[in-house]
């Protein structure tokens, strides 16, 4: 009998989701008094409908690991597509713990949820920042999830690769010989 409990409270700890130990984030691009980073297209209107930010982890500088959730941009109204609709949870950081810090970068790209930001044609990115990561520390008292405080906006582009592209093709059509 107690061989069975014991192995049934095993089974339930494995199978409960945990993030203690694990670093958090409230992903969200606008915190009153906070942050207030506006994600945009060229023509300066918001993102919307069609595009995907994540937030991802900055390691060695050149290293960058995507955290989940992935979200959606807001489609209310015009002056909300600037900003990210807030995941229902935190970002959970694996392997930083609560209290530590971790630099963190913010992409968006056009696609649906699921798209990667490497394929996207149409992309960009914020600026690094290194923020005190929340959550539940494995001894201690709970800290609130770190905000993106210091995040800049951003204006995103097609890929200097895609440009050069259209430039060519542009460039082809003035070039051609007139038929006779």
């Amino acid at each position: 009998m107690i061989r069975k409990l014991a192995a049934l409270a095993m089974l339930l700890a494995l199978s409960t989701p945990t993030t203690f130990g694990q670093g958090t984030i409230l992903f969200n691009n606008r915190v009153i008094g906070q942050v207030d980073a506006p994600f945009c297209r060229p023509d300066g209107s918001g993102l919307g409908a069609g595009f995907v930010a994540q937030l991802f982890l900055v390691t060695g500088g050149s290293t960058y690991t995507a955290l989940s959730p992935a979200t959606t941009f807001r489609t209310t109204s015009a002056a909300a597509a600037f900003y990210v609709v807030q995941p229902s949870s935190a970002v959970i950081v694996p392997n930083v713990s609560p209290g530590q810090q971790a630099t963190i970068v913010m992409r968006a790209w056009e696609g649906a949820l699921g798209s990667s930001f490497d394929t996207a044609l149409v992309k960009g990115e914020s600026n690094p920042i290194t923020i005190t990561l929340g959550g539940v520390p494995a001894q201690g008292a709970p800290i609130q999830d770190a905000v993106l405080a210091g995040l800049q906006g951003v204006c995103i582009l097609p890929e200097p690769g895609t440009i050069a592209l259209a430039l060519l093709g542009g460039a082809a059509l003035f070039c051609r010989k007139p038929r006779r």
